[in-house]
């Protein structure tokens, strides 16, 4: 196995900080958007897990979301549960919140701690696929390991 680049190696660190043995893939193409990786790996769209970082306006804080590729964030719904105002975080904040470029944001990881949601879809599959720091890295995990190692909530998103 060869050196991962090193935002990969950051989350395969973190993972192996964390005491699991998922093993990030690096994939000859950008898997940047969910179709993208799901073409790459072979899966079905549905079973990525695209990480989401919003802005929360009041806040000013991050909040990740954890969505099944197929499904969109009904953001009227999370602002209403959270009663903040969810604002698209650009590309900025989202590095200097995650450390980690949109398209390769990985559920863990990140430079600070955010209110973590998960989408209940994903656990209609036994394994499921996350971004690993980079647009081209993914990993492995199931639904419960996504949730363990989040701290996350398990909630409806669309």
């Amino acid at each position: 196995m060869g050196s991962l680049l090193a935002s990969a190696q950051k989350v395969q660190d973190k993972l192996v900080e964390l005491g699991y043995s998922n093993r990030i893939v690096e994939l000859p193409d950008s898997a940047r958007t969910a179709q993208e990786a799901a073409d790459a790996i072979g899966c079905e769209v549905a079973q990525i897990a695209k990480s989401i970082i919003f802005r929360l306006q009041d806040a000013d804080a991050p909040l990740l979301v954890v969505a099944c590729g197929s499904n969109r964030v009904n953001e009227k719904e999370l602002s209403i549960r959270l009663n903040d105002k969810l604002l698209k975080a650009d590309a900025d904040f989202v590095r200097e919140r995650t450390g980690f470029v949109i398209g390769g944001v990985a559920p863990v990881g990140h430079l600070t701690e955010s209110i973590t949601f998960i989408d209940e879809d994903l656990y209609q599959f036994k394994t499921i696929w996350a971004a690993a720091g980079h647009p081209k890295a993914v990993f492995e995990l199931t639904p419960e390991e996504l949730l363990e190692m989040t701290g996350g909530e398990v909630i409806r998103i669309k």
